[in-house]
């Protein structure tokens, strides 16, 4: 089995052995982080940003040069075709007579899945609105890998915005499918979305605990006797072994009283992690903003640079792969494992005015897309959006096709 000539537009494009494959393959990228490794020579990778990026768009084209490869780069869509409306689909078909690779960030959700589906070339989800990071994904679950050995059993607190936060909606669907225990902490109005909570259930048997903040589970200060809701807490603290922090997102609140709204219940934070036991990893997909201050960077349980340090050689060993340049040894499938399976994506086109209710779906951007859904077989009376995976209800008169 190879990886050569996928896209990886989600976590859910590889299978649990594929997954492991590419971790493998990091561990040997990660002897091979300076230098030039030659393996891409005579190929060019094209990082094609329509937001703003620093990790992300810097460690791609690192790992392109690491290997031996070019780069060419869009980092500013404002300056391109796209400000006089052209759209996804045109920008890669003329992009891939450049590249041998596309590696795409959008604000659409699902726009990767568009780009995917125009371009002759392999393509990677960099971040599509939303809706998923699954590199990052990937990083994350390597650095968990490294630091602790394993990931089935660890218990992970998401912390934070989880209702926009991509990379958690990526990471939730990784952990839960290798055996994670996941809790979820976000205030209110930021929690996972409800869709995403049902396949984790749906498809991974995967229920995860729901707290508003992580100042639910903070002993009182010295000197005050705990009562027992305060005692639970500090059990419940104990337990985790990760927390995966992320900033609430600026950007996805339409006034600022909404946006200091959702981040007042952060005030305690710092006072939790450092309650936390001692071998507990804190990581966060950066950047940050007040989620961690910046004297626990000298905390040995502080993780985030190394993790994204870690985007390196995770990006290498999947720019090789997927391109051809190193072969990827995968495992065969054991019980429960993971498997990717095509899904049935009607088009309603021809059937009902129906379109996705996502205001940030793509379809509802570059309007030349059909609108195409997937039945769920865990919610009959639900269909998917093929591209941002939102869920409405089936229309009146098509049940029939599920």
């Amino acid at each position: 089995m190879t990886l050569e000539g996928r896209d990886l537009i989600s976590i859910f494009d590889f299978s649990d052995q594929e997954l492991e494959a590419v971790f493998t393959l990091a561990d040997e990228m990660s002897q091979h982080t300076r230098g030039n490794l030659g393996l891409a020579d005579g190929l060019i990778m094209c990082t094609l940003f329509y937001e703003p990026s620093t990790r992300t768009r810097l460690s791609f084209e690192a790992a392109m040069q690491r290997l031996g490869g070019g780069v060419i780069s869009v980092a500013d869509a404002g300056a391109t075709s796209v400000a006089k409306g052209e759209t996804i689909a045109d920008t890669v078909r003329i992009v891939e007579s450049y590249a041998d690779l596309i590696v795409i960030r959008n604000p659409y959700d699902g726009s990767a899945k568009v780009a995917a589906d125009f371009a002759g070339v392999p393509v990677i989800n960099a971040g599509d609105g939303t809706h998923e990071h699954p590199t990052q994904t990937l990083l994350d679950l390597y650095t968990i890998r490294r630091a602790k050995g394993k990931l089935k059993d660890l218990s992970v607190a998401l912390v934070g915005d989880l209702r926009y936060g991509r990379t958690v909606h990526s990471l939730a669907f990784g952990l839960a499918r290798l055996g994670a225990k996941i809790t979820l902490i976000s205030p209110p109005g930021l929690e996972m979305p409800a869709h995403l909570l049902a396949r984790l259930e749906s498809e991974f048997r995967c229920r995860p605990e729901q707290y508003r903040s992580l100042t639910e589970i903070v002993p009182l200060p010295r000197g005050r006797r705990p009562n027992k809701q305060q005692a639970w807490a500090e059990e419940v603290l104990s337990q985790f072994e990760v927390f995966y922090m992320t900033r609430v997102q600026k950007e996805r609140f339409d006034t600022e009283a909404l946006y200091q709204q959702a981040t007042a219940a952060y005030g305690e934070v710092p006072e939790a992690l450092r309650r936390a036991r001692t071998d507990a990893l804190v990581m966060h997909p950066l950047p940050r903003v007040e989620e961690i201050p910046q004297d626990f960077d000298r905390d040995p349980r502080a993780l985030y640079f190394r993790q994204a340090a870690y985007g390196l050689p995770v990006r290498m060993a999947l720019v090789a792969a997927l391109l051809g340049r190193r072969t990827t040894r995968v495992r065969k499938a054991r019980p429960g494992d993971y498997k990717p399976a095509p899904r049935h994506e009607v088009d309603f086109r021809k059937l009902s005015p129906v379109r996705c209710p996502n205001p940030r779906c793509v379809t509802n951007h570059e309007t030349y897309l059909a609108p195409q859904f997937n039945f769920l077989p865990y919610a009959p009376g639900l269909i998917a959006c093929a591209y941002c995976e939102h869920e409405t209800p089936v229309p009146v008169g098509v049940e029939a096709l599920g």
